[in-house]
């Protein structure tokens, strides 16, 4: 991570970015986003790029070790704000069973997932929540890690099964399907 850290980050040409103090600022299509820079790395915005650069003497080994992974960190975090607000971040889950469905009800997300009652869940404010065909949620948001956890904890209410495949998982997701009792075994 110490060399990417290192690595300058381009800006695009319709992102704009502007530092006050230890606070950078980001602004595109999309919408706006911030992030503080931590102590001991310092960002400098010089033209179109961002280089972060570590503070703390070499000589101080466990710190600066510390700060290093903090400064590639920060670097993929930075490069994320800056494709957020550029184009938004999109999670595509899905409902699989007979009878699942989701609806977008106000700022609520409404699943019915063979429960005895709907489950509602609130949408947060900067997440756009839409359905298609009842049963594919997307999720898109600048926010990377906001779009992310809403997704997974929408899927936590009720992950995948085993045995049926049944429940809520994302596109693309393999659920590794278990053989089920067969008769040899099985009660009389």
């Amino acid at each position: 991570m110490a060399r990417l850290g290192k690595k300058p980050i381009l800006i695009p040409e319709d992102v704009k970015v502007k530092q006050e103090g230890k606070v950078l600022f980001f602004e595109g299509k999309a919408g706006k986003l911030e992030q503080e820079i931590p102590a001991g790395i310092e960002a400098v915005l010089a033209g179109n790029s961002i280089t972060l650069k570590n503070l703390v003497s070499p000589d101080n080994k466990k710190l600066y070790r510390k700060t290093e992974a903090l400064q590639g960190l920060l670097r993929r975090i930075i490069m994320n704000k800056i494709q957020g607000v550029k184009t938004k971040f999109e999670k595509v889950l899905e409902l699989h069973g007979v009878g699942y469905k989701g609806e977008v009800q106000g700022k609520k997300l409404v699943l019915s997932i063979g429960l005895s009652i709907p489950v509602e869940v609130n949408i947060p404010e900067g997440i756009e929540v839409e359905i298609h065909r009842n049963t594919m949620i997307f999720i898109r948001g600048i926010d990377k890690q906001q779009v992310g956890d809403f997704a997974a904890s929408i899927r936590d209410i009720f992950p995948p099964e085993p045995y049926k495949g049944k429940g809520i998982r994302y596109r693309g997701e393999y659920v590794r399907h278990k053989a089920g009792k067969t008769g040899v075994g099985a009660t009389q």
